[in-house]
């Protein structure tokens, strides 16, 4: 990794803890510059590497373009919750595009399939359930959500590489609890639990570009 590499990645890193800082102390306009200041970084920090190969970081600032948006319409006063689930889900095409030219091995993509379907029988059927009992209409956006972000972690465990793993499972881990927290059950503590794991996902998978 590079000096101005490891710059951005530090910058990056000191904002996204600040806006961890800032939603657990409630305080929404330090979260409005932090959160999105956060992804701008990790983007510049993308673009300062020297990855494997260019076309995968191609597809990785494509997904963090479209988070960086998707985190945008999440954190506005309105209920934008389709418009960013929208975003995130072509992030995470991206992030599949990205990930399945940096090479798959069969094992560990079956592996990675493995953990998936046992998150969706244990935790995504139920979050699937109240999506339904509660607003129907979401339920079919939710399911397709589900499927490509399983599709992305799956493709990451395909990788073999310790970072896109972590990354993905931790990106996981975000969004069931958003999901959960919305659908299922809400917890005080989870708006921070989300955008830590969130956060610490994506720094995994754009590490996985060395």
């Amino acid at each position: 990794m590079t000096g101005v590499a490891a710059l951005w990645f530090a910058l990056a890193l000191t904002v996204a803890v600040g806006d961890w800082l800032a939603v657990h102390a409630g305080r929404r306009t330090a979260e409005y510059v932090a959160k999105p200041l956060t992804m701008v970084l990790l983007i510049g920090a993308a673009l300062a590497l020297d990855p494997v190969d260019g076309a995968v970081r191609v597809a990785f600032v494509v997904a963090l373009a479209f988070s960086l948006a998707g985190d945008i319409f999440l954190m506005l006063p309105r209920d934008l919750f389709v418009a960013g689930l929208a975003s995130f889900l072509i992030g995470h095409l991206a992030y599949i595009t990205g990930l399945q030219l940096r090479g798959q091995s069969g094992e560990w993509f079956v592996l990675g399939l493995v953990v998936v379907l046992a998150v969706i029988l244990v935790v995504g059927v139920r979050i699937v359930r109240a999506v339904r009992a509660g607003d129907d209409a979401l339920a079919v956006p939710v399911t397709a959500y589900l499927a490509v972000i399983s599709l992305m972690v799956a493709s990451a465990f395909g990788t073999g590489n310790g970072f896109a793993m972590a990354g993905a499972l931790l990106f996981y881990a975000s969004d069931a609890m958003i999901a959960w927290n919305r659908f299922v059950q809400p917890h005080p503590w989870a708006r921070v639990a989300i955008m830590t794991t969130y956060h610490l996902g994506q720094f995994g998978l754009v590490l996985s570009l060395l």
